[in-house]
């Protein structure tokens, strides 16, 4: 059950249907190697559970990404491939991996370390028009977040989002549901379940952030820094 909450812009949707696209870019869910290499040869990207890892590690990658973001290095090592790269707080590079991008907004988005750490976790969300932790919907206690919004809904502050056991999620502000965690997942207090836009336009919630193409473009110069040595 993947955390994710942008889901409409996500490749782990897949793991939901077997299949997603983002901006023209398909992915399917791949469940062993040979659906792994049966993807790449049609031009496509595999999703495969982390739980698989080790069996899908046997096609010793060129390149690893840890883009998990979760803020810690988890079991990322600078030995899992020729090039790693890690997005975030919790690595050093030239130590858990080859590259650290800054992921924290600001004038720094997007920097590539070859020596230290990007910036330590703030804990408070990215600027949107004004809103900062407002615009984040977090999980009230422990249980199944239930739901029956969807991303692209619009919402006032107020409103009840979905639930969490018997606990209400609350809007703080009005805007467009830009992301929302699977409903049935399993959560703990505090996670975040959502993510409303103030700005109320649709078509963010199909197109990837101004956030995600840098740090995008970032780990691709990585890519092209360790290829054109």
């Amino acid at each position: 059950m993947p955390l994710c909450v942008r889901r409409t812009v996500s490749f782990c949707a897949a793991l939901e249907g077997g299949r997603t696209e983002v901006e023209g870019v398909e992915a399917y869910a791949a469940n062993g190697v040979a659906e792994v290499e049966g993807a790449w040869r049609n031009g496509k990207i595999a999703v495969v559970r982390r739980s698989r890892w080790n069996e899908i590690a046997r096609l010793a990658p060129d390149v690893v990404i840890d883009a998990i973001l979760a803020k810690r290095n988890i079991a990322t090592t600078i030995a899992d491939a020729p090039l790693v790269v890690a997005l975030g707080p919790g690595f050093v590079a030239g130590q858990d991996c080859h590259y650290v991008i800054e992921t924290n907004r600001g004038h720094h988005l997007g920097r590539i370390f070859t020596q230290g750490s990007a910036e330590r976790n703030t804990g408070i969300p990215g600027d949107i028009a004004g809103h900062t932790e407002a615009r984040v919907l977090r999980a009230p206690a422990n249980g199944v977040f239930a739901s029956e919004r969807r991303i692209g809904d619009c919402v006032e502050a107020g409103a009840i989002v979905g639930k969490v056991a018997t606990t209400p999620v609350v809007a703080a502000i009005g805007g467009v549901l830009r992301g929302l965690i699977l409903p049935g997942t399993q959560v703990t207090s505090g996670l975040k379940l959502g993510d409303i836009d103030p700005r109320a336009q649709l078509d963010h919630c199909h197109a990837i952030s101004d956030k995600a193409r840098a740090i995008g473009g970032a780990v691709l110069e990585c890519v092209m820094r360790h290829c054109n040595k």
